[in-house]
């Protein structure tokens, strides 16, 4: 193709001459044109991000809507909870009172702080279902510790006391971090499905002496290769008895008197047991109550939290 030339009349010399383009003509044309571009490209830009919503900043908007007002409520419920476990705190030391006749231990910050003080660690994304699911748990702890409480002023105020539930941990030297899945639905580790679990697993060494909670009789020994294995009952009167199950050997017979702190076996995995550890259940005119409600006085409060902690958040339990 001829390249198409460009000429201008020049009235001075009354002639045609033809136009030349030096290089920075060109050059400067070439960003004048992108700079006008790249100025309508951004004004598009604008105009469309502030007029038209896209179907993810729609989803993006109705989510925070939910978690403004998801966390307005949740405030609402922690001051709640504060105020509950500010009760809960006055009956304790109530009780403690009148049961052992001192004061209950000083638990230093744990009723300080708020729940949402601790969740500076978590995940944007994830603050919404923490704080629920902590909310949740606290709500069921408060409410059972409530009517716990409610149950023992009720005898205390009876004179219906004949002696004192077993309150000792029947493992010494135990750390809250060895806490397993305690009284409830739990997935079994040999079905891999959910099914009733009517004690509280202490996860322990093979051979680790096992005591007995309180004073009692021993209500029977049971030797067996299947179910909870070796168990030993104790009866401690009142209508609580105490069951230790999965025991490596026992130590103590039918009928016989023990004193709380008596060795009566040691830690083992006999019959249907994960791994080595004590299967602990406390029993009231046989029901089965959480053996944690009765640990309260044979732990650190800090430990106690813990232990509370641990078994409720233990989706599986070792037998």
């Amino acid at each position: 193709m001829a390249r198409k030339e460009r000429y201008v009349f020049d009235k001075t010399r009354m002639e045609f001459r033809e136009v030349t383009r030096s290089v920075w003509s060109v050059f400067w044309k070439g960003v004048k044109y992108f700079l006008v571009t790249a100025s309508l490209a951004v004004v598009y830009y604008v105009v469309f991000s502030l007029v038209v919503n896209t179907d993810s900043e729609r989803k993006l908007k109705r989510e925070i809507q939910m978690y403004e007002r998801t966390y307005g409520e949740m405030v609402q419920k922690e001051n709640l909870l504060g105020d509950v476990l500010d009760g809960l705190k006055e009956k304790d030391s109530e009780i403690y009172r009148q049961l052992f006749n001192s004061d209950s231990p000083e638990l230093g910050g744990m009723y300080t702080g708020g729940l949402l003080s601790a969740i500076d660690s978590v995940e944007d994304k994830d603050i919404i279902e923490y704080v629920g699911k902590k909310l949740e748990l606290m709500e069921k702890a408060s409410t059972r510790i409530e009517s716990n409480f409610l149950r023992v002023m009720a005898v205390l105020d009876s004179g219906g006391v004949k002696s004192l539930p077993p309150l000792s941990n029947p493992l010494r030297d135990f750390s809250y971090a060895r806490t397993g899945a305690t009284v409830g639905k739990r997935i079994n580790p040999f079905y891999k499905v959910p099914s009733d679990h009517w004690g509280l697993d202490l996860i322990s060494q093979q051979g680790e002496p096992v005591y007995a909670s309180a004073d009692g009789v021993v209500r029977y020994v049971d030797h067996s290769s299947k179910g909870l294995g070796n168990v030993v009952a104790i009866n401690h009167g009142n209508g609580y008895v105490t069951r230790y199950a999965h025991l490596e050997n026992t130590r103590v017979s039918k009928g016989q008197k023990v004193s709380r702190g008596k060795q009566i076996g040691q830690v083992g995995m006999s019959g249907n047991s994960f791994a080595p550890h004590l299967h602990y259940e406390v029993l009231k005119d046989s029901a089965r109550l959480d053996p944690l409600n009765f640990m309260f006085a044979s732990v650190t409060p800090e430990d106690y939290i813990g232990m509370l902690f641990m078994s409720s958040n233990t989706g599986q339990s070792m037998d």
